[in-house]
């Protein structure tokens, strides 16, 4: 009586299935993050709490055997990464310019959420805060470890895009529902319901997800959509700040 050879299965299934095991955990520690970041934990605790998430995200995605060059790290593309998030920078900070230059547009950096900062919190906020506590966390997971625990590899995939992108909106629920202290959002959008504002807003945190995407996989590296966030949320709240001074 013969036995039939168990047939081993192929390494690109195993790999698959490590990686989509993976996603669930993904999602559900980033849905903690977010509830822990915005709702729980004090002030000082934010950027612990994004650093903390994005370090438990990479360990995952290794864990899954996810490659550094797919979450977007590569020594070998580190120039062009540089150069690609200077490239951003100085676009950002071209279009600050030229808001600033225009006064009916100075309106946009009129944000209730700015508040009366001192100058040292203000460097507390556009230094660490928001470097530690949004741009890490949230290129690390949906510009870094989402697109490729879905299978987006080293190139542009729509559907991981699409998939990273789509969370990556509804990441911005809670704060969206502070979006009508913004004086823009208040004359654009103030007479909609709340619930409305906010779908509008992770809609569009979504189609800015899928732009930080298309960068980071055009300039081969996170470092990239990471230059861009840091220059458009802390060039914002710098100019913000300074606009109400």
């Amino acid at each position: 009586m013969s036995v039939s050879a168990v047939v081993p299965e192929p390494p690109e299934v195993t790999a698959f299935r490590r990686r989509a095991l993976a996603v669930l955990p993904a999602v559900l520690l980033l849905a903690a993050a977010t509830v822990l970041a915005n709702r729980v934990l004090p002030g000082w605790a934010y950027p612990v709490c994004g650093a903390v998430t994005a370090a438990v995200l990479l360990a995952l995605a290794r864990f899954a055997r996810v490659r550094w060059v797919e979450i977007g790290f590569s020594r070998a593309h580190l120039r062009r990464t540089l150069w690609f998030g200077l490239g951003g920078f100085a676009g950002v900070a071209l279009g600050f310019g030229l808001a600033v230059a225009i006064p009916s547009l100075h309106v946009l950096f009129h944000d209730g959420r700015v508040g009366s900062h001192g100058f040292g919190q203000l460097l507390w906020l556009a230094l660490v805060r928001i470097p530690l506590g949004t741009v890490l966390v949230e290129e690390v997971a949906f510009r870094g470890v989402l697109p490729a625990l879905l299978g987006a590899g080293e190139r542009w995939r729509w559907w991981p895009v699409f998939g990273a992108s789509a969370l990556f909106g509804l990441w911005h629920l809670l704060p969206s529902l502070a979006l009508t202290q913004n004086a823009a959002v208040h004359q654009t959008v103030g007479g909609l319901p709340l619930a409305m504002i906010s779908v509008l807003a992770m809609v569009a945190a979504a189609g800015a997800g899928v732009f930080l995407c298309w960068w980071r996989y055009t300039g081969r590296g996170l470092l990239a959509p990471m230059l861009v966030h840091l220059a458009t949320n802390s060039g914002g709240l710098v100019l913000a700040w300074a606009l109400v001074r």
